[in-house]
């Protein structure tokens, strides 16, 4: 019934995602966060980081130089380049020395991002 378990709405939600427009939909949206993803490793190798990741998935995680610790760097990213990222020691210890990004944002706030950091570092 459209009353009980999952909500009609969801259903005819998750109905058009198998639908042509709907892959063509998920295809489209899938390019421009890789987009956005390449241009970030791009960006964030140009500034002499070595990153991992950014191929295969919108997430890139960037080691963090001069042996600063996830949460430094985070800090410091914050407060003097003003971009935001997650300390790589929130994903557990093998995390630690790394700092994660992600492509899931507007084209021109990641290329800001990127010019944001080229400048601090």
């Amino acid at each position: 019934t459209k009353f009980n378990g999952t909500s009609y709405i969801t259903q005819r939600a998750a109905e058009a995602v198998y639908s042509a427009e709907g892959k063509e939909q998920i295809k489209e949206t899938i390019n421009y966060y890789m987009t956005n993803a390449g241009i970030m490793k791009e960006g964030l190798e140009a500034s002499g980081l070595k990153v991992y990741g950014g191929v295969n998935a919108p997430y890139l995680w960037v080691k963090t130089p001069n042996g600063l610790s996830s949460w430094r760097f985070f800090e410091q990213m914050l407060y003097e380049a003003n971009v935001v990222g997650t300390p790589g020691v929130g994903f557990g210890p093998s995390g630690e020395g790394y700092i994660r990004l992600t492509a899931f944002g507007e084209r021109n706030d990641c290329i800001e991002a990127m010019r944001r950091i080229k400048n601090w570092l």
